[in-house]
């Protein structure tokens, strides 16, 4: 069980250095600005916030990894359930300023890894 948890725990690191890549690199691009909904104007004006944002991002994908590889078992599920938490509180926060789309997208499968965690 282990296992499936830390997997789950990499794909949320891994849709955490999507969204940074999306919102760092994209944000004004084709993609970025169909899957943010963006007009190019609005994301030429907000591309400095957006980038700040993508930065955040790849620091949750960052703590990610480090629990995934930090050698102390007990140490590297505390970290694994701090950030899954603090991804699931950021979600939960998008989903209520932004859109509940982010309540699925960020926050459901981080929620996901974290009861994994505990079940494992």
């Amino acid at each position: 069980m282990i296992l499936i948890a830390n997997i789950l725990v990499a794909l949320v690191a891994a849709l955490h250095v999507f969204f940074l890549v999306l919102e760092m690199f994209l944000w004004d691009k084709p993609l970025g600005l169909k899957v943010f909904r963006n007009s190019p104007e609005k994301a030429e004006i907000t591309r400095v916030l957006a980038a700040n944002q993508g930065l955040y991002n790849g620091f949750l994908a960052a703590g990610l990894v480090w629990g995934l590889f930090h050698g102390n078992p007990a140490f590297a599920f505390q970290i694994k359930v701090f950030f899954l938490l603090c991804v699931i509180v950021a979600g939960a926060y998008g989903a209520a300023t932004v859109s509940t789309r982010i309540l699925i997208v960020q926050a459901l499968p981080a929620a996901i890894a974290l009861i994994a965690m505990f079940l494992a």
